[in-house]
C-alpha cells in the first residue's frame, strides 16, 4: 500500500479506496471525470480579482487584504496549500494591520473547485484564526461541499506525490474526453 500521508485523517475504508484506486491505475480517470478542467485564474492579478469577489460577497465587513499572490514556496517550505498571515505594525503612533493571503502555485494548473477550496479556506481565517467548528461552519457557509472538496484535493495532493501532475496543460484534459 502507498502512502497516503494526505489523507490519514479519514476512515481506513476510504484510504483503502483510493489505495484501490492507485494500484489499478485509475485514481487519473476518477479525478479527470469528477474536475475535468483548469482554473482560468493565471496570475496574481487574477487570483486577487477572484479572491476579493468571493470575500466582498461573503465577507463584506472583513479587514482588507493588502496582498493576494500565488506562492511558489508555500508547499514545499510550510507543508500547506494556502496561507494566511496577519501583521500589525506600530508605524507613526498607529497600530497598522496588514492581511495577506498567499495560494500555493500548486493551485495555478488546478480545477476552478480546488482553487476555490483553498481561497475559501485562507478567507475563513479573516473572521476565525483557528480550525474551529466556527471555522468550518463558515467554510460551508461559502462554499457547502467544502468537505468534499477538501477530500477531493487531498486526493489530487495523493495522485500528485504517486503519479504526477496530471493538469499541466488544457490538451491533456481535451485528450482524456477522447478516450
Amino acid at each position: 500500500m502507498s502512502s497516503l500521508k494526505y489523507l490519514a485523517s479519514y476512515a481506513p475504508n476510504l484510504q483503502h479506496q483510493i489505495s484501490q484506486l492507485l494500484e489499478q491505475d485509475r485514481l487519473t480517470a476518477y479525478l479527470l471525470k469528477k474536475y475535468p478542467t483548469v482554473n482560468d485564474v493565471p496570475n496574481d492579478a487574477a487570483l486577487r480579482d477572484y479572491v476579493m469577489s468571493l470575500k466582498n460577497q461573503y465577507l463584506k465587513k472583513s479587514q482588507p487584504l493588502s496582498k493576494v499572490i500565488f506562492d511558489k514556496k508555500i508547499h514545499v517550505v510550510n507543508n500547506a496549500l494556502g496561507l494566511h498571515s496577519f501583521v500589525s505594525r506600530v508605524q507613526g503612533g498607529k497600530l497598522k494591520s496588514k492581511n495577506e493571503i498567499r495560494i500555493s502555485t500548486l493551485f495555478k494548473n488546478a480545477p476552478i473547485e480546488f482553487l476555490n477550496m483553498i481561497v475559501v479556506h485562507e478567507l475563513a481565517h479573516l473572521k476565525e484564526k483557528e480550525h474551529n467548528k466556527a471555522f468550518y461552519q463558515l467554510c460551508q457557509h461559502m462554499l457547502p461541499d467544502y468537505h468534499q472538496i477538501e477530500f477531493d484535493v487531498r486526493v489530487y495532493l495523493t495522485h500528485l506525490e504517486e503519479k504526477g501532475e496530471i493538469y499541466s496543460n488544457q490538451s491533456v484534459i481535451a485528450q482524456s474526453d477522447d478516450c
